[in-house]
């Protein structure tokens, strides 16, 4: 009898992990048919993540009250003489050994309210699997599909803002709540222990922003470049930044009696442990996609496309858990891998490969983000540990909106000192209003809610990232006719100097200056790079670029013929635009119409009919591409009248 009923409770425990699956995947199939009708319908003012949102809300209540209890705790047994928990458990019952797992601590006064309803247990999901499993598709795909174009060109701004905006922003609303925990204090709000470093560690992770729907709702309108290149670049590096700070915050420890007083030498490791877990993940990833860009480039995989594809996802998931197993960072990690994937091994793959890539990441990267907004309505009813502190909340919503302008506006008046092309006014205001929180925000704060300060940090974080993803994505639309940013902007095209409706470059005079405008603006640090890269890095690791046996010394040679892959011998063919980022300065480029030599810069003058690209021999076909991209013209004609061309060109909007 003992042996049917274990028999049977665990065919019951399969049957709930069954519904469990079932609600997210029916959750998840009615988001996606929702996006659709909105879609068809043009409807902007909820994005696909409100809705999976929304949609977990509503079952979050119909199990919360809708579902009878079915579990039960029959009594507590006490280890007076332990002085700590146990991760496993094994309890002799009549002379049988049974094995209990550790699942958390529970307050005194909620041991008569833990949770007896076992569909709701199951429901609950382990912090981990949103590590290990949802997170790594959702940052690959960020860096994978990275718009290197328009990332590198604001590079400089991207960085000042993710990093140095991060940490300002982290230190003012751990300050500011801080104040606000003290003021909870002296009027009663405050029931448990809550430090500074507790306030810190949240302001580290709420300064991870998430504009998923702002990006979405761009992407749609075709928004500026730029302004989408700031956002989603700051997005995808201050992710990486949030959760290395609270590493590090948590990683402090000062010596003596009171571990939460301020002391130099801890403060100093902790900046240590800063760099060292962010070097050294991104290291990591940086490695493991050159390892996989090298074994796609010297095998025949590319000859089965399905095993290519096979190890290119094993490779970039794998950097994830590599990297959090050496006690570094896999959310750095795995991102660098992505842009150094993008970068290099793309063009190792076979077409069959790169299509795969793209869109297998891309959904794997749909279904994950949406998977957890809708586990973040469900965990609004279902979580059993929530603290709601009313002050707390609303000195949380104050904080972000203070931090996210002390960032914003101050690093956007220091880094248009030194832009060419200004960050305007209608761009901060635009970056401040998306300072979205989203998944990385929730994935850290569920990934601890043991102690009461992490318990009201989680249900704030839950609230806030509500607010901003209903309130503030709804309102981006609205918000981009109101700032006049322009839409309907093809992504390869630069925007207009001017509103002429042509753009003459011409022979040297007053107006050659103009053509300077046309250049990209890439950041020096990068200009220094890109040349390294183009001739050593690319034709070492991919199958493009110049041949090393013209570019390393001569008594390189039999190294440089043993990496130059063979199809740069044989084809000669130049970067592909898929994969070229095509940075380039005044002079580099040289292209000959006739007798009229026109270069980047807009000179012109007498030259016989050749063509050049730093050095490098070209066709013209392959140069006249390469000049369209340069000046941001894409398939858009061009006409050559006499010695000048004519560049059509779309009206500022």
């Amino acid at each position: 009898m003992e042996e049917l009923a274990t028999e049977k409770e665990a065919e019951e425990s399969h049957r709930q992990d069954s519904v469990s699956l079932l609600t997210f995947i029916l959750l998840l199939t009615l988001t996606i048919l929702t996006i659709w009708l909105f879609k068809h319908r043009r409807v902007r003012f909820l994005h696909e993540t409100g809705l999976a949102m929304i949609y977990g809300l509503i079952v979050g209540v119909i199990l919360r009250y809708g579902t009878p209890a079915t579990g039960g705790h029959d009594k507590s047994v006490s280890c007076t003489q332990e002085d700590r928990a146990f991760s496993t458990l094994l309890v002799n019952v009549s002379g049988k050994f049974f094995e209990y797992t550790l699942k958390g601590e529970i307050g005194p006064g909620k041991i008569n309210s833990v949770e007896q309803n076992d569909i709701l247990r199951k429901v609950t999901f382990d912090p981990e699997v949103f590590f290990n499993i949802l997170l790594p598709p959702i940052i690959f795909h960020a860096g994978y599909s990275l718009k290197k174009r328009h990332f590198f060109r604001n590079l400089g701004s991207i960085l000042a803002y993710a990093f140095l905006g991060t940490a300002v922003s982290c230190f003012i609303i751990g300050n500011l709540m801080y104040g606000v925990v003290k003021l909870m204090k002296v009027v009663g709000q405050l029931s448990d222990k809550f430090y500074y470093t507790d306030c810190l560690f949240f302001g580290a992770i709420i300064s991870a922003t998430d504009p998923v729907t702002v990006l979405a709702i761009f992407n749609e309108l075709h928004a500026d470049v730029d302004l989408y290149a700031l956002l989603f670049g700051e997005s995808v590096l201050n992710d990486a930044v949030a959760i290395v700070l609270s590493s590090s915050i948590v990683a402090y420890q000062p010596a003596g009696l009171n571990t939460h007083a301020f002391d130099a030498a801890a403060f100093f490791k902790s900046v240590g442990i800063f760099l060292g877990i962010f070097s050294g993940s991104f290291t990591m990833g940086a490695v493991t996609g050159v390892v996989t860009a090298l074994v796609t480039k010297f095998t025949k995989l590319h000859c089965f496309p399905l095993l290519e594809t096979a190890l290119f996802f094993l490779m970039s998931w794998s950097t994830f858990l590599l990297a959090e197993a050496c006690g570094f960072t896999g959310v750095v990690a795995v991102l660098f891998c992505g842009i150094t994937q993008a970068h290099y091994t793309y063009n190792n793959l076979s077409v069959e490969s790169r299509s795969r890539t793209k869109q297998l990441f891309e959904v794997l990267h749909f279904l994950a983000e949406n998977f957890i907004f809708s586990y973040m309505g469900l965990a609004l009813f279902t979580f059993q540990k929530h603290v709601f502190s009313p002050v707390f909340i609303i000195g949380a919503f104050v904080a972000i909106f203070l931090g996210r302008a002390a960032h914003i506006y101050p690093l956007s008046f220091f880094l248009n000192l030194g832009r060419r092309h200004k960050i305007g006014w209608n761009f901060q205001h635009m970056m401040m209003f998306s300072g979205l929180r989203g998944a990385m925000a929730f994935a850290l704060a569920i990934r601890d809610t043991a102690s009461y300060a992490r318990q009201m940090m989680f249900t704030t974080t839950l609230l806030i990232v509500f607010f901003t993803v209903w309130i503030i994505g709804g309102g981006t639309t609205p918000m981009l006719s109101c700032l006049n940013i322009r839409v309907g902007v093809d992504p390869d095209q630069d925007p207009p100097p001017n509103n002429d409706s042509f753009q003459v470059l011409q022979g040297d005079g007053p107006d050659s200056a103009r053509g300077n405008r046309t250049k990209q603006e890439s950041a020096w640090l990068f200009r220094l790079w890109y040349s390294f890269d183009h001739n050593y890095l690319k034709p070492i690791l991919t199958h493009t670029g110049p041949p090393l046996t013209t570019t390393l010394p001569a008594w390189c040679g039999l190294l440089a013929r043993c990496l130059t892959s063979p199809q740069v011998y044989d084809n000669q063919e130049p970067l592909r635009e898929e994969d070229s980022d095509f940075i380039l300065t005044e002079g580099d480029l040289t292209l000959t119409y006739g007798d009229s030599t026109v270069t980047a810069n807009g000179s012109s003058g007498s030259h016989t009919a050749s063509t050049s690209l730093e050095g490098s021999r070209r066709t013209k076909s392959s140069s006249e591409e390469v000049l369209d991209r340069a000046l941001g013209m894409g398939d858009q004609p061009v006409s050559s009248r006499g010695t000048r061309l004519v560049f059509p060109l779309e009206d500022s909007a």
